[in-house]
């Protein structure tokens, strides 16, 4: 069995700890409830367990992180963090049954932790439950004084990335801590694009003190979707100059833009005399966006009816998307710095990545930005992937559209290979030549969107269940690794364990034995750690070898 260190539970604190601890938490955990008694939005009836989010409203929120911040270096005390280190608030998440969980990012003598981030998990009154650590190691390096040069790195930075076309940014000095004993580094950011025109933004960690890369990460996340149609939709827009521009007010106020085979910039906003927008063809330059705006807008609708979140970050703000990206462009993307979405118009400019769940796929990889932060490599990188596929699955079903039936096939309608068969197959996903139906020792070393048949697996086992079924029409088979039969427990369901997992205990180091041990973490909190859902969590991740 692979031990998975990143969670600590409250019995593993001692008492004196929990009890000094509860003075720490217990005033961000009274804020955040009298914020949530107060300006908090309305909010759904809590789930039975009461472990289910609240939503806050946006000055709400910012109260709670403020608050929060306030206590972090009470809280860096009590958890007995060293002198020269110091929290930095990401988020605040109130459970319904008052439970406060707060997501620090951590610095060492000014300089950023990467890989050392941390969630603190308060009980209403105040008392620690627990932390989950993406390192327990102590942070500490000998000296903060380089012995290579910031120009040293970002020339070693270029050569990591293997193109002369790409260009460097400065690089920064910080603390590496992800892998084993934390060294002092520097981060650069190696921009440029890809093989097939996808933009590019290679995070290159770098040892101070020899120059040797110790690790690199894409930050630009990239996927496919199903179709470009949905049919005659609802679209939220805006009255403006004679007309409406495509900006949907109702939700963050996002934006549809036009690069008209740009790949810089946001291009221009889309604007119509009429409201009536696109007229389901190609050759019509509005049909792509209502796609994309109206996946935009089912996301939105999704996550705040299953999860009661509001955005994507939790702010109230939308991202924006951006579509007729480059030419020709067979991909879409998500990317952190601009919070957008991007999506090309397909081989031969014919098929328009704008369908629903590609838009749910793209947003989802922007929760992950707000929340766990799973770093976009080796297995992080494929539950990152995974994640994506999840919720673009979730939203595709939420949306119930008879144009775009819910399924567990991504990229069916595209036709990508030319043959008909979709991308991915999430109930058995070797099926598409590349992807692992079972954790081994080596999944991290493949491509992310290889590595997360794993998880994805995972989740329709965790569903739907093992063996033949047919679902909307679609027939599946879905295989174990053992033999063993899994009883699904649905998809509602098990889209909540995910999230509260991802939101929750997930951090930036995750891999897949951290994944079962979050998840487990999460049906307990949700359904109780003797529930049907609990012990069918664990079925599911002993089905694809994840022990």
């Amino acid at each position: 069995m692979r031990q998975q260190p990143h969670v600590t539970g409250a019995s593993r604190t001692p008492r004196k700890t929990a009890v000094r601890a509860a003075a720490l938490v217990g005033s961000a955990a009274m804020v955040v409830l009298a914020l949530q008694n107060g300006a908090a939005t309305a909010a759904p009836a809590p789930h039975p367990s009461g472990a289910k989010a609240v939503a806050l409203s946006a000055p709400a929120r910012a109260a709670a992180l403020k608050s929060a911040q306030r206590n972090a270096g009470a809280a860096a005390r009590e958890l007995g963090l060293g002198a020269r280190e110091k929290l930095v608030v990401r988020d605040v998440i109130k459970d319904a049954d008052g439970t406060v969980h707060t997501r620090y990012e951590r610095t060492y003598a000014g300089l950023p932790v990467l890989g050392g981030d941390l969630v603190v998990h308060a009980a209403k009154n105040g008392s620690l439950k627990g932390v989950s650590k993406a390192t327990t190691a102590r942070i500490s390096v000998p000296s903060t004084t380089a012995t290579v040069s910031p120009a040293g790195a970002e020339k070693a930075a270029l050569r990591a990335a293997g193109t002369a076309k790409a260009t460097a940014t400065t690089a920064r000095k910080v603390v590496w801590a992800a892998a084993g004993k934390p060294v002092l580094a520097y981060e650069s950011v190696v921009k440029g694009s890809r093989h097939d025109g996808t933009p590019s933004e290679l995070h290159v960690i770098t040892d101070a003190r020899t120059g040797k890369r110790l690790h690199s990460f894409e930050a630009v996340d990239t996927g496919t979707g199903t179709s470009r149609y949905s049919g005659t939709v609802p679209l939220g827009t805006t009255a403006a100059s004679g007309g409406y521009d495509l900006t949907d007010g109702g939700r963050g106020g996002h934006k549809t833009y036009d690069l008209n085979g740009g790949t810089t910039g946001t291009g221009t906003l889309f604007h119509d005399a009429d409201d009536l927008w696109g007229d389901g063809t190609v050759t019509n330059r509005q049909t792509a966006a209502v796609d994309a705006a109206y996946g935009a807008a089912v996301t939105w609708d999704f996550y705040k009816a299953a999860f009661n979140r509001n955005g994507i970050a939790g702010d109230g703000k939308a991202a924006y998307s951006r579509v007729h990206y480059g030419n020709a462009y067979v991909n879409a993307f998500w990317n952190d710095s601009c919070f957008c979405m991007t999506y090309g118009d397909g081989a031969n400019n014919a098929d328009p990545l704008t369908s629903l769940d590609v838009a749910g796929h793209e947003m989802s990889h922007g929760l992950t930005a707000a929340t766990a932060g799973l770093k976009y490599s080796r297995e992080s990188g494929g539950l990152n992937e995974a994640t994506s596929d999840i919720f673009g699955t979730s939203v595709e079903f939420f949306a119930n559209n008879s144009a775009d039936a819910g399924d567990y096939l991504i990229g069916e309608k595209i036709d990508i290979n030319g043959d008909g068969t979709p991308l991915r197959y999430m109930d058995k996903p070797s099926r598409d030549g590349g992807s692992a139906d079972y954790w081994s020792r080596t999944v991290g070393r493949l491509d992310v969107h290889y590595s997360s048949g794993v998880a994805n697996h995972f989740f329709y086992l965790l569903s739907e269940g093992s063996g033949a079924k047919t679902v909307n029409g679609v027939s599946y088979n879905s295989p174990t690794y053992d033999g063993s039969t899994v009883t699904g427990i649905g998809r509602d369901k098990a889209a909540q364990i995910w999230y509260k997992a991802l939101t929750t205990y997930f951090t930036s180091s995750t891999d897949y034995a951290g994944a079962r041990t979050g998840t487990l973490q999460a049906a307990a909190d949700l359904y109780g750690s003797g529930s049907a859902e609990y012990r069918a969590v664990a079925a599911a991740w002993t089905a694809v070898n994840v022990k």
